[in-house]
């Protein structure tokens, strides 16, 4: 009987992908020793939006909140995403950036680190594996998989050859659209079977309603992992239902190793949390239906629940189906990037202004520019000409890997800057990671600890 094992993503992607990593620590906290004793591969906690989300919008620490995830899941590997050079931000970063972020998360309590390049450039994951492998955990690299034009299955294979020369230990195929078709699956899936000696992980979204099929020929083909959510928080831009596919998987002859009790009282916990989302409108029912014309324009599911809520706040819903029109099209003219972040906030925002600007190109925002000149790494396809001498004229495009470049002492120079407001190397890379947004974060709890000491002297007195 052959073990299929599952990766919870109620605490990152789920929560990511249908209410913009709105979830907080308190929310959970109460299930996570429930959490700890059903039986999942691991549960992706942390990385991808939750650390800006848990600065900007939380008030939490990130770091904090790692450490206390940690504390009550004891028996389970917990996961994060991660964006290679990008790190968890929209920029690249120094060598030694990538190295101290890295160190610092095991550190906290990950485990596993999820590590991709938004354009599956694989000099832009090196370093991350590199370091995850020596802090001694599991690096799994990651195809940010997506169709086009110029993404063949020879393109997929040929990188898994390099990350397996890497040192990875396992390959994860990462549809973050939910567009990858169960055919498509299954010889993906099979090629790598064939061409390296690594467990494979599947990550899909239900977003074009083919995450359950997609999932079931990727296991015939050899899949050892898939990512699947809680149910009353799966489907529509989230992942497939965890309790579905493991009931399916067991009356198909598979071991899943899952307590069907404990994953009951993991979906009626959230089933309130869930339900609190839906009536103050976060949870949008738009990302909770299924939509075949994401095949399209293949935008991920995190990037949706963004988009809706950037429209509303702007007050142009009303222009929410040109926008999606309008994406495929940048897509196209900026060399076929995968959409999954940054990129995907990047040909979103550009489509959106194009949309609500009315003139194409005309508003370009700064990462796009970076990107047109070759900081981001190689683009997939050609980048249409036309558009890249309109943005940057005659600047040329930078050669090499861009990261080279960069300041290695980064790190060290913005520690003096900031001084006393970073009480830890984390409050640092916090900072590194989001200026503005981690300087708010740190000053105000400056303020609550000066406080809480005031009002203790003078309670002492």
């Amino acid at each position: 009987m052959r073990k299929v094992q599952f990766t919870e993503t109620v605490l990152r992607d789920a929560n990511q992908s249908l209410i913009a990593t709105r979830m907080s620590y308190d929310e959970f906290e109460a299930i996570l020793p429930t959490m700890d004793k059903a039986g999942y591969y691991s549960a992706e906690c942390w990385g991808g939006a939750t650390f800006d989300s848990a600065l900007r919008f939380l008030n939490e620490d990130p770091w904090e909140r790692l450490r206390n995830i940690k504390v009550k899941m004891p028996n389970t590997k917990l996961q994060m995403l991660f964006r290679g050079q990008n790190i968890l931000g929209y920029r690249h970063y120094s060598d030694d950036i990538v190295r101290r972020f890295v160190e610092r998360a095991i550190a906290n309590g990950i485990d596993i680190i999820r590590i991709f390049d938004a354009l599956n450039d694989v000099r832009n994951i090196k370093v991350a594996i590199e370091e995850t492998k020596k802090q001694g955990a599991i690096a799994s690299g990651t195809i940010s998989y997506t169709t086009s034009p110029v993404h063949t299955l020879e393109i997929f294979v040929d990188m898994v050859k390099e990350m397996q020369k890497m040192g990875v230990d396992t390959i994860c195929i990462k549809d973050m659209a939910g567009v990858m078709s169960p055919k498509e699956c299954y010889d993906l899936v099979s090629a790598i079977k064939d061409t390296v000696d690594l467990p494979v992980i599947l990550h899909t979204h239900m977003t074009t309603g083919l995450g359950f099929m997609t999932y079931l020929k990727g296991i015939e083909a050899g899949a050892d992992v898939i990512d699947t959510a809680t149910s009353c928080l799966s489907g529509g831009t989230s992942q497939p239902s965890t309790e579905t596919l493991a009931y399916a998987l067991k009356q198909l002859g598979y071991e899943v190793g899952l307590d069907d009790g404990i994953l009951k009282e993991v979906n009626d916990f959230f089933k309130p949390i869930r339900d609190k989302y839906l009536e103050n409108g976060v949870l949008d029912p738009l990302v909770l239906g299924t939509d075949s014309d994401a095949l399209s324009y293949m935008i991920p599911g995190g990037m949706i629940s963004n988009l809706i809520s950037q429209l509303k706040q702007l007050n142009s819903m009303d222009k929410f189906s040109e926008v999606l029109i309008e994406t495929p099209k940048v897509r196209a003219e900026l060399g076929y990037p995968p959409l999954v972040t940054p990129m995907s906030q990047m040909v979103g925002v550009q489509a959106t202004n194009n949309v609500l600007v009315g003139e194409r190109y005309k508003n370009v925002g700064m990462e796009v520019r970076s990107y047109l000149r070759g900081e981001y790494g190689a683009a997939p396809g050609k980048i249409d000409e036309e558009i890249r001498r309109k943005v940057l004229g005659d600047e040329k495009p930078i050669e090499g890997r861009y990261a080279d470049t960069l300041d290695a002492d980064e790190f060290n120079k913005t520690k003096e800057a900031i001084g006393d407001l970073a009480a830890s190397d984390e409050d640092v890379l916090s900072y590194i990671a989001f200026p503005q947004v981690a300087e708010k974060f740190l000053k105000d709890r400056r303020k609550l600890e000066e406080n809480h000491v005031k009002y203790t002297i003078e309670a002492i007195e």
